[in-house]
């Protein structure tokens, strides 16, 4: 067998070549070919998958995170021949919450399930903003979370502590938005907290946003809280993301559907598979079992 293999060296602690560097004799073993890449700027990924030429490979390998994933993904849906070949994921990066999904988060396990050459499709995420159009494998998310993201970014320095600090400062503003949301052939015109659009049940650092979540049922399940919701009562919701328990609570409306479409007043920022890489308006749409991967 042949493979690409691309590693993100600066994803997640930057241990991308630490990791290949122990996997590497698995894949000898095998006599496996693979051909190295390591990513140099954000997209190089991306670029890669875009432009290559698939040739008589078996697949797609990477060490990486979410973001490694994304580019990978969104570089299949952008080549011009439209060929797509199955893609393995050995977890390296921050967050791997889609692998928290498959239940996969050991490097050796990722790789030895690789080596079985068992597939299955997935479903993802199609994101028409107007001018520019991205592919998820994750989350799209809008209001509140991405000002989370937003502060965190800059609190980097205090580690993973930086995401509960970052939600308790935006509780504390509670900035809200005001948008025109459809789902399920139902609109509505309201001030919103935050809407995200989940394809997995996992987000960010093993959040349960959607516990209903399978990555092939053909749905998007989505997460609304409208700005009716008290600052108490936030605080006592949004911890509730972590054991997915948060969808008993009366100010969290639940949906799934295979679209939904999001029109606020002003141009904003979207979240998309834990990177800040997206505008609004948009609108969301299901593509069933479009991309393979080893599972």
């Amino acid at each position: 067998m042949k493979f690409i293999l691309i590693v993100n060296p600066f994803s997640g602690k930057k241990q991308g070549l630490e990791i290949f560097n122990k996997i590497k004799k698995k894949f000898n073993s095998k006599q496996i070919d693979l051909t190295l890449i390591t990513t140099e700027f954000p997209g190089h990924a991306e670029k890669i998958i875009k432009e290559c030429n698939f040739g008589n490979y078996n697949g797609i390998l990477m060490i990486g995170g979410d973001g490694t994933f994304h580019e990978i993904v969104n570089g299949m849906f952008n080549r011009r021949d439209k060929k797509k070949i199955p893609i393995g994921i050995i977890p390296g990066g921050t967050g791997n919450s889609f692998m928290l999904d498959l239940g996969i988060t050991d490097p050796n396990v990722a790789v030895d399930k690789i080596l079985m050459a068992k597939t299955r499709f997935i479903d993802v995420i199609k994101l028409d903003m107007g001018q520019t159009v991205k592919y998820s494998i994750n989350l799209v998310g809008w209001g509140m979370i991405t000002d989370i993201g937003f502060t965190a970014e800059n609190l980097r320095w205090m580690g993973n502590a930086r995401y509960t600090i970052s939600a308790v400062i935006q509780i504390f503003f509670k900035n809200y938005r005001k948008a025109e949301f459809e789902v399920n052939g139902k609109r509505s015109v309201k001030n919103f907290m935050f809407v995200v659009g989940c394809n997995s049940i996992h987000v960010g650092k093993g959040m349960r946003m959607a516990p209903k979540a399978k990555l092939d049922d053909g749905l998007l399940d989505i997460i609304v809280v409208d700005s009716n919701i008290s600052r108490i009562r936030l605080l006592s919701v949004l911890p509730k993301l972590f054991k997915g328990t948060h969808i008993g609570e009366p100010e969290v409306q639940y949906y799934q559907s295979s679209k939904f479409s999001l029109i606020p007043d002003n141009d904003d920022s979207l979240i998309i598979d834990g990177e800040m890489i997206g505008k609004t308006p948009i609108v969301a749409e299901i593509i069933p079992n479009s991309i393979e991967i080893f599972a």
